[in-house]
């Protein structure tokens, strides 16, 4: 992954943590703030993994990498909403 796309993974990951709280159904108890992080990383993970299957760079918008990311955040925020109610 190039320094640009890496960046570029950021940003997006700042939609994609919200995607991921979005698609998951009820109310999560966890801040935005951790909401972005999770997106954040959800988006660099999603894009390495794009990258190792081969579909992160298609022409038009990459469908295949978005969907992994937002079911990457998406997996984030449930598990560290599980985690934080335990407590």
């Amino acid at each position: 992954m190039e320094i640009s796309g890496f960046f570029t993974a950021i940003i997006v990951g700042l939609v994609i943590g919200v995607l991921g709280r979005l698609v998951l159904p009820g109310r999560q108890k966890i801040s935005i703030w951790l909401t972005l992080l999770i997106g954040i990383v959800a988006a660099v993970i999603g894009t390495f993994l794009a990258a190792l299957i081969g579909v992160d760079e298609t022409g038009g918008v990459d469908w295949i990498e978005l969907i992994l990311q937002v079911a990457l955040a998406a997996g984030g925020v449930a598990l560290v909403t599980r985690a934080r109610s335990t407590r």
